[in-house]
């Protein structure tokens, strides 16, 4: 007999009033309170917390508060990873973050899902779907990234999108629904290489 946290993994239909959840779940809110109360100052303190309140982080990990989560424990992060002002990561299953990966305000990751028939959701009963992000992934301001959505290497994510599909890598992609606007190119990189090279020489 599956647990109501292994049925939450795995995708199935789950009771979210678990004991187990629930003690999760106050760990979480506990973690995130203290995080949110931090001040510039404690740097380091915020990066302790973030590692106790992840299920895995890399180096160089900094996220503004305020941030919530559902668990936090189902949450990895690889290197280089910002999160600017107000992210939300409803965690329900597992979300995968890349290397380099940089959130804008407002970006939200949402892993909840709730049964579209009104007696069974009237249950209680819930479900949800992991949440992928690749390497080099930019996500613009108020984005909603759904239930079960992986999206590629390389992506710039336009802000207000609505994400309910995958991304295939090396794109740009905006709207809502979110869509593929164009591929990323070498004329993009020949140009922002100018632009940095610009910058390094004091214009």
């Amino acid at each position: 007999m599956m647990t109501e946290k292994e049925k939450m993994l795995s995708g199935n239909l789950y009771m979210a009033n678990d004991k187990e959840l629930k003690a999760d779940a106050k760990k979480s809110r506990m973690l995130t309170r203290l995080f949110n109360n931090t001040t510039e100052e404690q740097k380091e303190y915020r990066a302790e917390l973030l590692k106790e309140l992840f299920k895995k982080t890399g180096d160089n990990i900094y996220i503004e508060p305020s941030f919530k989560c559902d668990y936090g424990c189902n949450i990895s992060v690889g290197n280089n990873f910002y999160a600017n002002f107000d992210c939300i990561i409803l965690d329900v299953c597992n979300v995968d973050i890349g290397e380099n990966v940089f959130f804008a305000p407002r970006v939200c990751i949402y892993t909840a899902g709730h049964p579209i028939d009104a007696e069974v959701r009237n249950t209680g009963l819930e479900f949800g779907k992991p949440v992928k992000i690749g390497n080099n992934v930019w996500v613009g301001g108020s984005t909603v990234i759904n239930p079960g959505v992986i999206i590629g290497n390389n992506v710039v994510i336009g802000s207000g999108s609505v994400v309910t599909k995958d991304i295939p890598d090396n794109v740009i992609a905006v709207g809502n629904p979110c869509r593929v606007l164009r591929k990323i190119t070498e004329e993009d990189k020949i140009y922002w290489e100018k632009k940095k090279e610009e910058y390094y020489s004091g214009l």
